[in-house]
């Protein structure tokens, strides 16, 4: 019963430093069959592997008359399950894409208002909508803009300054 439990523990303490050193094994066998194993020798899954082995061996050898070698299929098998749930989830969990972050070019053509004036040479401030979010950024034109003028932007030439135009109604 001891190894069974022992083997149980390593599989915990195997989980554990696989959410220390996220991914450390992925790599280790890259290109070894082709592909084969992508995933299945993950830390994670080896972790799962390792302690529903274990731990399930252990429930089989003390609710059963069943010898050792009894205990260790049932515990392979339930180790197994474990292995495939946690290699699903995870690429379930892999697969799983956000939205895409705005970026500077996504300003252009955009309309906002000119909170700071703009003078003829150098940069005031506009007030555009990003992704539904209120951005203030630096802004500088051909000519000077006054405040409360509705504006294109026709350039982002920095994450924190665009190129507007005024509007013309």
């Amino acid at each position: 019963m001891a190894w069974f439990l022992g083997t149980g523990i390593v599989g915990v303490v195997l989980l554990t430093l696989s959410l220390v050193f996220d991914g450390v094994l992925d790599g280790a066998f890259d290109g070894a069959l082709d592909g084969v194993f992508e995933g299945w020798l993950s830390l994670p899954v080896l972790a799962g592997f390792a302690a529903m082995t274990g731990f399930g061996g252990a429930i089989v050898l003390g609710t059963t008359e069943a010898g050792p070698a009894v205990a260790t299929g049932g515990g392979a098998l339930a180790g197994l399950g474990t292995a495939w749930l946690t290699y699903r989830l995870s690429r379930a969990l892999m697969r799983d894409q956000t939205a895409v972050t705005p970026r500077g070019a996504d300003l252009v053509g955009t309309a906002g208002n000119v909170v700071t004036a703009i003078p003829a040479e150098g940069f005031g401030e506009v007030l555009l909508h990003l992704a539904g979010q209120p951005l203030k950024l630096a802004a500088r034109s051909a000519g000077p803009v006054a405040r409360g003028t509705e504006v294109w932007v026709e350039a982002a030439p920095t994450a924190t300054s665009v190129v507007v135009r005024p509007v013309d109604r």
